[in-house]
């Protein structure tokens, strides 16, 4: 036992450091595989930024090389442009047309949008104060044209965006570039709108260097840079180019809004810059699961594993020092075996006594004097087959009972095809079946001759149905023969008789009565079901069938 305790103790031992070993492997692997589908995932989502960036600056250059020699009062210059701006992207807030004015040119211009239809027309400042042309000695770009069109944007029209403190040094940008230039982001429409970056393209005329005026196209930055769906690996946010600790999120409601960085929040996996406007824009990506911690769950459940199959070894080896105990309970197994065998040998003799008793009232009632030998000798067979198939059943059943359909089978019962049976499927006691089998060969075996006036062959119901609760229930059972009257069907033998009306009757502890109808022949019997089901021997049969602790 030492020696076998000393082998458990040393595969223990080898199996966690091999689990430990495996452990550890998978946690590395799964580390790696992981950040390389972080890595892959953000390098997806950075270059879909880029190229959805790259066609916005596109769409401008588009835009502002559709005017040829623009005339700057003009307050509808965007509707040469609306079929092919639309035609070419639509996620744009606000588009708008910024025409370069000098001073003495402002009288014009308010009536340009006078005539347009927008409801402020006079030439003010970014914060609608009133502008003196004569106190103006350099050109304004003043907003002439706005897509789309509505109560917000309407009130835009007019506004020299020279003095805004974010369009305005854009604008100054623009015309030094000359090309696209975006904005630092900004509240788009209202000063509480969403988020957004103004990219400004000036529209400069053939042969003119200077800048006639500007296209300007608004997006929110939302479905711009910061949109990524449910599933995806990570979370999105842009570097804040106005703060220098801050960065802009999107919440799962597309929601933006500017946050400062957080000194013990989520670690940034993976840093992407993408160009837009003359800008470099660093967008940052959190993982949304921490890999490390999966990881460390994987280990643990391959961990988990080798030490459960350490177990089971060691537990085979156990099972070796088990084998050992059971074997000096032989001895003791052994006289339990016989003591049970002894106990099973009694009962069998008693049962084969009772079944002995029942084959010989048979053959003696059956082979009585003066009897017809070859008749005899049919229902002698026939009733020693129903005897032998009930025996079969019961043995099958450890002798606990059969269900009572079970004693209409084709094998035992003679026409059995042409009986109907209607009942519960309840299961009868081992004493019940004997008594039960002989008197359903008895009644079918007398209803095979004999024709109706008809020339058809009796059709049989079996009916049988539990009334009552225990423990005074009933059981009721019917056979009624069709097709059959007195003068057609063959009279029962003097053993039939007897089963019929007093022994099935009287082991049963019922009554039974039998009589012909205008159409049938009717055998009724009822006996308490407590007989019928008896409980007593089943438990005897299960006692004996436990096995010897």
């Amino acid at each position: 036992m030492v020696r076998l305790g000393f082998i458990i103790a040393l595969l223990a031992l080898v199996g966690a450091l091999l689990s430990g070993l495996a452990a550890y492997r998978v946690h590395d692997q799964e580390l790696a595989i992981e950040n390389i589908a972080l890595g892959r995932a953000v390098d997806i989502h950075a270059s879909l930024v880029q190229e959805r960036l790259t066609e916005r600056e596109l769409l401008a250059r588009v835009a502002a090389g559709l005017f040829r020699a623009p005339t700057v009062m003009k307050a509808n210059m965007l509707q040469p442009l609306r079929a092919s701006i639309y035609a070419f992207k639509t996620d744009f807030a606000i588009a708008a047309w910024i025409a370069r004015l000098q001073p003495n040119e402002f009288a014009a211009a308010s009536a340009e949008l006078a005539s347009a239809g927008y409801r402020n027309p006079t030439i003010r400042s970014y914060n609608d104060d009133r502008l003196d042309a004569r106190a103006l000695a350099q050109p304004l770009d003043v907003l002439m044209d706005v897509e789309p069109r509505n109560s917000v944007t309407e009130g835009f029209a007019g506004r020299a965006l020279n003095f805004s403190p974010v369009t305005g040094p854009t604008l100054v940008r623009a015309v030094n570039e000359g090309k696209p230039v975006a904005s630092s982001p900004t509240p788009l429409q209202q000063p509480d709108g969403p988020l957004g970056l103004v990219l400004v393209t000036p529209v400069v005329p053939e042969g003119d260097p200077a800048p006639a005026g500007f296209v300007s196209f608004s997006y929110e930055l939302g479905p711009l840079m910061l949109a990524n769906d449910e599933m995806s690996l990570f979370s999105v946010a842009l570097k804040d180019p106005r703060v220098a600790d801050g960065e802009i999120v999107a919440d799962d409601d597309g929601r933006v809004t500017a946050r400062p960085l957080v000194a013990n929040g989520p670690a940034l996996a993976v840093l992407r810059t993408v160009s837009f406007g003359g800008r470099d824009w660093s967008l940052g990506y959190y993982p949304k699961v921490n890999t490390e911690l999966r990881a460390q769950r994987t280990a643990i459940i391959v961990g988990g594993f080798g030490l459960a199959l350490t177990a089971i070894v060691c537990g085979l080896f156990g099972y070796v020092s088990y084998a050992n105990l059971r074997l000096r309970r032989e001895v003791e197994i052994r006289i339990g075996f016989e003591r049970r065998l002894t106990a099973v040998i009694d009962e069998l003799n008693h049962r084969v006594k009772n079944i002995l008793a029942v084959i010989q009232s048979i053959v003696t009632r059956t082979l009585r004097h003066g009897s017809d030998v070859d008749s005899a000798r049919d229902l002698l067979i026939g009733r020693i087959h129903a005897m032998s198939n009930v025996v079969s059943l019961l043995s099958e059943s450890q002798w606990q009972g059969v269900q009572l359909k079970g004693l209409f089978e084709a094998r035992a019962i003679p026409h059995a095809d042409r009986i109907a049976l209607e009942g519960p499927d309840i299961i009868v006691s081992a004493r019940a079946a004997q008594s039960l089998s002989l008197l359903f060969f008895e009644l079918a075996s007398h209803s095979d001759e004999g024709l109706s006036l008809v020339g058809k062959h009796p059709h049989i119901v079996a009916h049988w149905e539990i009334t009552g609760s225990e423990p005074d229930g009933l059981f009721n059972f019917r056979w009624e023969e069709f097709n059959t009257s007195e003068a057609t069907r063959r009279p029962d033998s003097d053993f039939g008789l007897v089963l019929l009306d007093r022994v099935a009757p009287e082991a049963l502890g019922g009554t039974a009565k039998r009589y012909f109808t205008d159409v049938s022949y009717v055998y009724e019997l009822t006996a308490p079901v407590e007989t019928v089901i008896d409980m007593t021997e089943r438990d005897r049969t299960e006692a004996l069938a436990k096995p010897i602790r």
